[in-house]
């Protein structure tokens, strides 16, 4: 056997992102690429801003002696200034250079975390739905993923989330704008989960962690504040990545920030660094900490992004399809016209139309659409919703 027995079981339940991609480039080969319809990939078709683009210039054109060299673990002390600078002023808390570091993406970041304040069996609370790489994150450090439901609108179930919480929990882990379903998480609930975390650490004696992937907090529609998480927390953790508000996922870029308010933030910043060291990640790309520096402000044009929801959400709710409209992200997660999700998305398959079983998010009975793509994608696609949603007898 070329795999390990556990790798095996895991490949086989959490492949549904891979799969539907692979299932894309069947359907692409076998019908042109023109003629099938994939809304399976969360892949930015944006290209990044000009600043972006200024700034690689600037770089590439008048390269400094030892840019390319390794520098500390945690990252350039001038990047991590900056960076702490952004934060300050989002937050109005006093960050310094001393609790970033910076990170290879979001999914570096959030491995890095879980390692450095995991012990073994130790359990990580996750909102479902969530994104489902989360839950092997998790088990990478010997921790165990402990489900906790959202309501009809996708918000965190507080009494389920108070209950779910024991001896052993170390972290809650928060997505919010949330993949897969855009929904953004209210000062409200946020409030909520910090009185939870402070009752429970009392009722243990434990420290419990508040841990937010915040890769999605620039893409927001409406109006709609995405709050911080460390004013609700003493203990919170916030990792990110610049792949979608500066439209950069293959360059693998990202920070964590640890709340200064914590009294343990020095030894928890000296594990961080170590953790991403050890596992292998060792510094996030020196050139990108170069250039992001100066972009902390910078994000994509969010108009093209909210009039491609808009067009999506119009057409799909015409047609009968129920939809809590997301506030954030680039997604859309639709409730399947059939308890099947996965047939559902089978039949969407027919027409060459591809999207996500909410299956593959801890959510059956719905579906994942992705809207960062081409206008042609969307549109076309619609074809072949109103065909499915004829099929079931949608309105």
């Amino acid at each position: 056997m070329a795999v390990s027995k556990k790798i095996k079981k895991h490949m086989t339940e959490g492949g549904w992102i891979r799969k539907m991609f692979e299932e894309g480039i069947a359907l692409k080969k076998k019908y042109g690429e023109r003629n099938v319809f994939d809304l399976s990939l969360g892949n930015p078709i944006f290209e990044p801003p000009e600043e972006f683009r200024k700034e690689l210039r600037d770089w590439a054109n008048k390269p400094r002696p030892g840019m390319h060299r390794y520098m500390p673990n945690a990252g350039y002390p001038e990047t991590r200034a900056a960076v702490a600078a952004h934060l300050s002023v989002k937050t109005g808390l006093p960050f310094t250079a001393n609790e970033i570091v910076m990170t290879c993406g979001a999914a570096g970041a959030l491995n890095t975390a879980m390692k450095a304040i995991s012990e073994p069996g130790d359990e990580i609370i996750i909102f479902a739905p969530y994104f489902s790489e989360y839950i092997y994150y998790a088990d990478n450090h010997q921790a165990t993923a402990r489900i906790v439901p959202t309501d009809s609108t996708f918000i965190p179930d507080l009494k389920a989330l108070e209950e779910s919480i024991t001896s052993k929990t170390k972290a809650v882990l928060v997505n919010s704008p949330n993949n897969p379903t855009g929904v953004v998480y209210g000062a409200k609930v946020l409030q909520g989960i910090g009185k939870i975390l402070a009752k429970k650490e009392q009722q243990y004696g434990t420290e419990i962690f508040l841990l937010s992937d915040d890769v999605y907090r620039k893409l927001v529609y409406d109006g709609v504040e995405c709050p911080y998480l460390f004013q609700y927390h003493p203990r919170t953790i916030v990792t990110t990545s610049h792949s979608k508000d500066l439209a950069l996922p293959g360059e693998r870029i990202g920070y964590i920030a640890v709340n200064p308010q914590y009294e343990g933030r020095e030894e928890l910043i000296n594990g961080l660094v170590f953790c991403n060291r050890v596992l292998g990640f060792v510094n996030a790309p020196a050139l990108m900490q170069h250039i992001v520096q100066s972009l902390q402000d910078a994000s994509v044009d969010m108009e093209q992004y909210a009039r491609k929801r808009d067009f999506l959400y119009r057409n799909l709710t015409e047609l009968g399809y129920s939809i809590v409209k997301p506030q954030g992200a680039f997604y859309i997660f639709p409730k399947s016209p059939i308890k099947d999700d996965v047939a559902f998305v089978g039949e969407l398959q027919k027409h060459n139309v591809l999207a996500v079983p909410g299956q593959g998010f801890g959510a059956p009975g719905y579906f994942r659409i992705s809207y960062c793509v081409d206008d042609w994608v969307i549109e076309g696609s619609l074809k072949g919703f109103k065909a499915a949603a004829k099929e079931f007898g949608l309105k």
